[in-house]
């Protein structure tokens, strides 16, 4: 890809500003934008002020470097693409570990072999939940395949409601990669597809579909990754035919040992999260919960062909729609790269 600066030929206030689609529901009187309109407005503010600082940012580092960029030859810059239409690139660090196992959000990076247990704990007013949640994710060639069986206990006002929730099974794969001539901005977009598979339990009567798309950022030592998926659930009861945009995003810094010594630990990430779902159909559509986190990962020493990867983080609710389910919480997550 060309070093120079990117010219983009729209605004945010532009896309803001374009026609909104027609709702045929009436609206109380005095409202002039639906509920669900309104958020998914907010989330284009969002996601567009996140696009446009990146290509910022890309723009900036590419005018810096554009005598490195005139230095390197086309022949070797083309020699660096590969995959489907060379739309991959093999500087990319993607699958390397540069980015911190999210949280509460899905994970977009490519894990080669990878074995993690989490411990969730939630409460609001009096009622409490725990949600043990073991998950293995295993790589071929650029695809990661993946699966987990959370364990989930609910205890609200004496009554304790306990069993597995779905067995998810999922896989993602990269499509397209930029990598800039001193490799200090590294993209990579990718989709992929979550199947969740009902247990019969109290907690899991219905099949979840839900497929995706991520793109995951590096800038220095800054990362971003941003997953959106559509989920749809499928079978009896109220939630059966329930559908609903799903959005996630995960802010790390990557701290070297040599910045922060602590005894065993390669690098420390501070870790701010943002998990967000918002009703599209049934009910309630428009209604919006919109939860946060904020915690450390820790890269440990290897153990033999093991790298340890602790975490520990708060979780907090942002809107009136997670303030529902959530006061705060904490998770506790172990995560094990072999």
């Amino acid at each position: 890809m060309k070093a120079a600066p990117i010219q983009t030929g729209f605004s945010i206030q532009s896309i803001l500003d374009a026609p909104q689609p027609a709702v045929k529901k009436s609206q109380p009187s005095g409202s002039g934008i639906p509920a669900y309109l309104s958020s998914f407005k907010s989330m284009k503010i969002l996601l567009l002020v996140g696009c446009v600082s990146g290509l910022i940012i890309e723009s900036g580092e590419a005018a810096q470097t554009n005598e490195q960029t005139a230095s390197v030859s086309p022949e070797s810059q083309t020699d660096a693409r590969y995959g489907l239409f060379n739309w991959l690139d093999n500087r990319s660090q993607y699958g390397q570990g540069v980015f911190p196992e999210p949280f509460l959000v899905d994970d977009s990076d490519y894990e080669p072999g990878e074995a993690r247990l989490d411990w969730l704990h939630t409460e609001m007013h009096g009622s409490k939940t725990d949600i043990l949640h073991p998950e293995v994710e295993i790589g071929f060639g650029m695809m990661t395949f993946e699966v987990e069986a959370p364990y989930e206990r609910d205890v609200s006002d004496g009554i304790t409601t306990e069993g597995f929730d779905n067995v998810d099974l999922g896989a993602r794969y990269p499509f397209y990669q930029f990598v800039s001539a001193n490799a200090f901005v590294d993209s990579t977009f990718g989709a992929g597809i979550e199947v969740g598979i009902p247990t019969g339990s109290a907690l899991s009567k219905n099949a979840e579909l839900v497929p995706k798309i991520f793109d995951d950022l590096k800038i220095g030592n800054f990362t971003t990754q941003a997953i959106l998926g559509y989920s749809t659930l499928f079978g009896p009861g109220e939630e059966g035919g329930l559908q609903t945009f799903e959005y996630g995003f995960v802010f790390g810094y990557t701290i070297p040992h040599t910045q922060l010594p602590l005894p065993d630990v390669l690098e420390t990430i501070p870790v701010l999260e943002l998990m967000g779902e918002t009703e599209l159909n049934k009910d309630n559509p428009g209604h919006n919960s919109l939860t946060g986190d904020v915690g450390f990962r820790f890269n440990l020493k290897p153990i033999g062909r093991i790298q340890p990867r602790p975490g520990v983080s708060f979780v907090f609710p942002l809107d009136s729609g997670a303030r529902e389910d959530t006061q705060w919480g904490v998770i506790v997550s172990l995560v094990c790269e072999f």
